[in-house]
């Protein structure tokens, strides 16, 4: 199924928090490529919109599968939208680093500054089984390395202090009422 039929169907689905524990494990590779995972792609493009989210990685929908979706902004200005399966990223030897507000979908309504090199490239795959190379900057470069991150068992707080967590879970305690269990379904 085309890219373009992908983001237009779909039902948004729960988004899952950081509790659960598939969002602390490598994720299985994608090995078929077909109608399968092409619904779970629209529903999660539908999910990843319903939300506002600049990226969803599967396991944030509780899906054991190395593959995420992106629908955000690069360094210049520009919409960018599409996939990776079995993401692989690749960094600068001497990345410039960038810091700057970074939340997630798993633990809704939180932002701290994370700092993250500026320019990233993943290799993967397509819907279609083939060879897709994604570089981005801005905050199409933060989505590739976060969601990603995910893929590999990674969430945003492991990159983070003891007390930045602390205060990361303070602020969505405080706005938790807001993202019920079903959010954004």
């Amino acid at each position: 199924m085309p890219l373009e039929e992908l983001v237009k169907s779909g039902a948004a689905l729960a988004i899952i928090r950081w509790e659960d524990p598939v969002l602390h494990r490598q994720c299985r590779p994608v090995t078929e490529f077909g109608p399968d995972l092409w619904n779970l792609l629209c529903d999660m493009f539908a999910t990843n919109r319903a939300a506002d989210g600049a990226g969803l990685a599967a396991p944030q929908v509780g899906v054991d599968l190395a593959v995420f979706v992106y629908e955000c902004l690069d360094g210049f200005g520009r919409r960018r939208q599409g996939l990776v399966c079995n993401p692989e990223l690749a960094l600068l030897a001497e990345p410039e680093m960038n810091t700057d507000f970074e939340g997630c979908l798993s633990l809704p309504g939180a932002y701290l500054p994370v700092s993250r090199p500026g320019v990233a490239i993943v290799h993967g795959q397509d819907q279609f089984g083939e060879p897709v190379t994604v570089a981005g900057t801005g905050t199409l470069a933060r989505c590739l390395q976060h969601e990603t991150d995910h893929i590999n068992g990674v969430v945003m707080e492991d990159h983070l202090t003891a007390a930045e967590r602390r205060e990361l879970r303070r602020q969505h305690k405080r706005v938790a009422a807001n993202f019920p269990d079903n959010w954004p379904a």
